[in-house]
């Protein structure tokens, strides 16, 4: 008997990406990766980001729409992602941003960095890592709130906020998404710190992270300041 590969289901939460998810979904598709298969979770956009996919996925079987009809929220779509993965047989679960700031060809790396971890992180801030496009201000902030949450959470990595991530099966059923609380993106440091309570093994490789060209971002300065208090909250309710 053949033995099937290993699934991989990479998770796409998104919201207003019309222009970008067509790319970033033709790309993943074209990796050398027997089993991957695509998951966009859609806050019922607006400008149609749902509809485009479903018209895409009705002609290709390894591309799934998870549309949320309740209400938005980054952290929402994550957890019902996670989820869907899980019931759907999934061996390891890939989560990355739809904008196209995450590049799909870093996945296979990603994905091998599991073969001795329990989670694998694609970090900016790794020798080789590099985030283009982002002013000083951004950038500053960036680096304040990493260090308070490594400082804070106990989180030793370089890119404790990266939203491109690989966690295998068991990592993920560990750390539960069924009791994720955040409801936006605040669900990113969630799950990493859910991660380190649990014992996990986590590593990361250096990736490139290039800004959004299309569209506008979802996550602004002044929400990463917001996120700071959450972060003594979280060691309290997890």
């Amino acid at each position: 008997m053949t033995k099937r590969p290993f699934k991989i289901v990479v998770m796409v939460p998104t919201y207003n990406e019309v222009e970008n998810i067509d790319s970033v979904v033709t790309r993943l598709l074209a990796l050398d990766e027997p089993g991957l298969e695509v998951l966009v979770v859609d806050d019922s956009s607006p400008d149609g980001t749902g509809e485009a996919v479903r018209r895409r996925a009705a002609e290709e079987s390894r591309l799934h729409l998870l549309s949320r009809p309740g209400p938005r929220g980054r952290g929402r779509a994550g957890r019902e992602g996670f989820i869907w993965a899980l019931d759907h047989a999934a061996d390891y679960i890939v989560e990355m941003d739809g904008d196209g700031s995450h590049d799909p060809e870093d996945l296979p790396r990603l994905v091998a960095g599991l073969k001795d971890a329990d989670v694998c992180i694609g970090s900016r801030y790794l020798p080789g890592g590099q985030a283009e496009g982002r002013g000083r201000g951004r950038e500053l902030i960036s680096a304040l709130a990493r260090g308070y949450l490594r400082a804070v959470l106990g989180i030793k990595v370089s890119d404790p906020t990266s939203g491109y991530r690989a966690f295998t099966r068991s990592a993920l059923q560990t750390m539960d998404p069924k009791g994720l609380k955040a409801p936006d993106p605040f669900i990113v440091t969630e799950v990493l710190y859910r991660c380190r309570r649990r014992g996990l093994k986590i590593r990361e490789i250096p990736i490139i992270f290039r800004d959004r060209e299309k569209g506008s971002s979802k996550l602004k300065s002044t929400i990463l300041f917001k996120y700071i208090f959450r972060a003594i909250q979280l060691k309290f309710i997890n």
